[in-house]
């Protein structure tokens, strides 16, 4: 039975190893070079009857295998070969000593490393061409080949002339475009030596998490046996992926000082070029550095940032910023309101236009670098072994660690993360309190401050999705406002001033007129206010009425805790304290508003449309991201089976509209009943500009603060007198006038 259909019938083909004897050569392959020394033998004889039509045959032969005696040294060499090859097919014992011949040698060999072996290649190369000049200058000059040699010197000087001619014509008319090219190839690739690098894992603050499974591939880039040897793998390559400012630079490099391995930084973006090939050629000539690397130092980490410039499936995102005349709708919410409002706000596009340097070959040959097949090396393994029947042993083992960090997996190939080729995937995302707390201390520890461990777990609490460059950021600017104000040392008040400074950015050196300045005081008391009251998963960072780049006021909140899940309740009292603005500037002013409530009431809106048509929150539960997908319509608007339950699938714009009237008459409840502590806190607004959340808290509960003291609005004398000033303040929005008599001060 062949060996085809031993294949078509499940058993598969035998490797070399497992054979008794050399598989059979045909009768072509046996006498195809027999043939060609032959068929040249006898070329010879008709080129020399040719030009002497006086020789014989007999002559001619005889004359031919005098002059030419290496043609049938090289054939008894062939006849040798097919000899040993006839041999090893039908006797087996002889097959097993050759084999058992090579694994010796390769035994020996490999007392070697691969670097000395690489090293030790070259030379025998550099001999081989010398040798072959030594033998055609013999050919030339009639001379024995090592004597010949001496006279390379001198047929070099002969043959100067016709080398300039030639020298001239590729450096005007080729010389150009090889410089070109191999300056554009040249850039965007940088080489980090282990000397060079001094980051290690415990530079790296707040990702234990990530860094424990990074510590793997490590263990097994440094001792590749101790999986290899049990039958898997080495892992070639990890996906670091998160938001800006997380670490994932950072931890690629700590990764190479760790191992003290060479490390090479790759930039993506560098491989788009305006020529075809250009970036083709850059990952060939990376990947031939990186093979030489990891010969010379037993491995080598490169490190693709931003590899989503790589591919061209990622998505594009264009949107504008809120309208400087708006509340600064969205810093009160919670972080998973702000996301959703920022990915809902913000318009996708773009999906089909190329980006990176896919387009141009160069992510195709990234993917055949990261998984091709690799050829054998050296010319005793490739030419030697093949010429004596033998199969040529594998390509050394490169061990090349490869690193991609993104801010964006979906944009990525999906063939580049394949398993073989980006094995493993981690998300490096915000630190948890207890990081957020090594980071604060791993900078603190660095400049000189008066901060105690609990400010420390303090600020972690209070910046809550922090990354490593913002706190580090943050720590600088506390540090940088302390040497202003002549000081070394940080203290708690520069640590909130840069925090402020940072979050908000400065504050514009402008005065409201006093109108203006109540009114945007009262709405945010109205936002302060119902947070305190009816959000308990939030608490109020600060509130002010400073005017910033793209806010008039605002009310910002922190969660007390790290929290992974959101539920109804929440998002209902998001809505409510989004509506509190809406709610209170019509309450307050008599059934006016401005039209600083729009970002409110598009953060309301955005929140209550997912809650009914997205998250199962209200009264159907199909989801209208699915039905907008295949194209059913929105959720409800169907047949019901009576008409109550016709009146609950209602269309999903008239439920949520709906929806939020109801809260809003909610608000309005609450308003209604706070309110002398929405006037007491716009008081103090309009007072302080700014207020810390514990100072919001005391001025609503009439406690003493840090900077405000809320005592006072518990007198009803001075509340009087607050009231008296808002109205006036009211009296004079409708006149576009200066309010008729001053804020109140109080004076117990």
């Amino acid at each position: 039975m062949s060996e085809i259909s031993k294949s078509n019938q499940g058993i598969s083909r035998k490797r070399d190893s497992e054979r008794r004897t050399r598989v059979h050569l045909s009768l072509f392959d046996r006498v195809k070079f027999i043939l060609l020394f032959a068929l040249t033998y006898l070329i010879l004889i008709w080129a020399l009857l040719s030009e002497n039509p006086l020789y014989s045959v007999s002559d001619a032969s005889l004359d031919i295998a005098k002059k030419h005696v290496w043609l049938f040294w090289i054939a008894g060499i062939e006849i040798l070969r097919q000899l040993h090859f006839l041999i090893s097919e039908f006797i087996s014992p002889y097959h097993r000593i050759w084999q058992w011949y090579f694994k010796s040698v390769d035994r020996a060999v490999h007392l070697l490393s691969d670097w000395t072996r690489y090293r030790i290649a070259r030379v025998v190369r550099a001999l081989l061409w010398i040798t072959l000049l030594s033998v055609i200058l013999g050919a030339v000059y009639k001379l024995p080949p090592a004597q010949a040699l001496f006279m390379a010197p001198q047929a070099l000087w002969s043959a100067l002339p016709m080398l300039a001619q030639l020298a001239f014509a590729i450096v005007f008319i080729l010389i150009q475009f090889v410089a070109m090219f191999w300056f554009l190839s040249r850039g965007g690739i940088d080489t980090y030596f282990p000397d060079d690098i001094n980051t290690r894992f415990s530079d790296v603050w707040g990702q234990d998490h990530v860094l424990e499974r990074i510590r793997e591939n490590l263990l097994f880039l440094e001792d590749p046996e101790s999986i290899e040897r049990h039958g898997g793998y080495v892992p070639g390559g990890i996906l670091l992926w998160g938001p800006p400012g997380t670490g994932k630079t950072l931890m690629a490099e700590a990764m190479a000082g760790e191992t003290g391995k060479p490390f090479i930084f790759v930039d993506p973006g560098a491989f788009n070029n305006m020529f075809f090939g250009v970036g083709v050629l850059k990952v060939k000539s990376l990947f031939r550095k990186l093979r030489k690397l990891a010969l010379r130092y037993g491995g080598v980490v490169v490190f693709f940032d931003e590899a989503d410039a790589l591919g061209n499936r990622g998505i594009v995102t264009t949107g504008q910023r809120m309208q400087a005349d708006t509340c600064h709708g969205g810093n009160y919410l919670s972080e998973s309101a702000i996301n959703i409002l920022t990915r809902e706000k913000f318009v996708v596009g773009g999906a089909a236009n190329a980006g990176g340097g896919a387009g141009m070959g160069t992510l195709q040959a990234l993917l055949t670098e990261l998984s091709g097949l690799k050829k054998p090396r050296g010319f005793f393994n490739r030419i030697v072994r093949r010429t004596l029947g033998m199969r040529p042993k594998n390509p050394p083992k490169y061990r090349i660690l490869v690193v991609m960090a993104t801010n964006m997996p979906e944009a990525l190939d999906e063939a580049l993360l394949r398993p073989g080729r980006i094995d493993r995937m981690y998300r490096v995302g915000y630190p948890s309190k207890n990081g957020r707390v090594r980071t604060y201390q791993g900078y603190l520890d660095k400049v000189s401050h008066l901060l105690e461990q609990a400010d420390v777990e303090k600020l972690a609490i209070m910046t809550p999705y922090s990354t490593g460059a913002t706190i580090k950021d943050m720590i600088n600017e506390a540090l940088i406002i302390a040497i202003r104000d002549g000081r070394t040392a940080i203290t708690w008040a520069d640590v909130l001033r840069a925090k402020q400074q940072k979050e908000l950015g400065p504050s514009e050196d402008v005065e409201y007129i006093e109108r203006e300045r109540h009114a945007i005081a009262v709405h945010e008391a109205c936002h302060a206010v119902i947070a305190h009251r009816v959000r308990q998963h939030m608490n109020i960072d600060l509130a002010t009425i400073e005017k910033g780049s793209d806010y008039l006021g605002m009310v910002a909140s922190i969660p007390p805790d790290d929290q992974f899940t959101r539920w109804k309740s929440e998002y209902q009292s998001d809505i409510l304290v989004s509506l509190a603005s809406l709610a209170g500037e019509r309450m307050f002013f008599n059934g006016d508003n401005s039209s600083g409530v729009s970002g409110d009431l598009e953060s309301a809106t955005t929140i209550a449309s997912l809650m009914e048509g997205h998250w199962g929150m209200g009264s159907t539960i199909s989801s209208h991201a699915s039905n907008r997908r295949f194209e059913v319509g929105a959720p409800g608007g169907g047949k019901g089976r009576d008409e109550s339950d016709r009146e609950l699938r209602r269309a999903l714009s008239d439920r949520i509209e709906d929806n939020l009237n109801q809260l809003l008459e909610k608000a309005e409840k609450l308003l209604q009943e706070n309110r002398k502590e929405v006037l007491a806190l716009a008081h103090a607004l309009e007072t302080h500009k700014t207020l810390p959340g514990e100072d919001v808290a005391a001025v609503i509960e009439c406690q003493k603060g840090a900077i405000a003291d809320g005592r006072p609005y518990s007198d009803n004398s001075f509340l009087k007198e607050i009231e008296e000033y808002h109205n006036a303040c009211v009296s004079a929005h409708r006149e576009h006038r200066a309010p008729e008599i001053p804020l109140p001060v109080f004076k117990g």
